[in-house]
């Protein structure tokens, strides 16, 4: 599994999930990209890619990290 985090969306608090998912799941491969090319979804609310095509969206960064959890089980 790959995870990927749009840097354009740390601001809104991407960056910490992106963190706290780097510590706890060191065997999943996540990239920071400058842009992921999904800025109608970036510029309003956390979100990341996950896989080549599946996007994770969240209103906030505990929810995207809820979302996460979920999705990787």
């Amino acid at each position: 599994m790959k995870i990927k985090y749009c840097c354009r969306n740390f601001k809104l608090g991407s960056k910490s999930v992106y963190k706290t998912m780097k510590k706890q799941f060191p065997d999943i491969k996540h990239k920071k990209k400058e842009c992921l090319g999904e800025c109608k979804l970036c510029s309003k609310q956390c979100m990341v890619k996950v896989g080549k095509t599946n996007i994770v969206c969240a209103a906030s960064a505990d929810k995207l990290y809820e979302e996460l959890l979920d999705l990787i089980g």
